[in-house]
């Protein structure tokens, strides 16, 4: 089955409101200091029509231990204040 995303588009759009891929990659902007001083970085691949925001990490969060609990407890709760549609993160490679 393919892979329905909401794609970058422009912003804002209509009515001045920005996409949820837009919301989310100004969450991940506003994180990834913070993940850039340890080694890594954070890339968000796409935001699914059902609320899942798949992002890739790179770097030393490559392989980290800890890298389960950055993408759970840092970034997916960050998202989910920030934009409620989304309902999930996930890690993609």
């Amino acid at each position: 089955m393919p892979n329905k995303s909401v794609t970058p588009g422009p912003a804002p759009l209509a009515g001045g409101a920005m996409s949820i891929f837009d919301q989310v990659e100004q969450v991940i902007e506003r994180i990834r200091p913070a993940v850039q001083s340890d080694g890594g970085d954070v890339e968000l691949v796409e935001v699914t029509d059902s609320g899942v925001a798949r992002i890739r990490l790179h770097g030393a969060c490559v392989g980290c231990p800890s890298s389960s609990m950055t993408l759970h407890m840092g970034i997916e709760r960050n998202i989910q204040k920030k934009v409620p549609e989304v309902v999930a993160v996930e890690q993609v490679h």
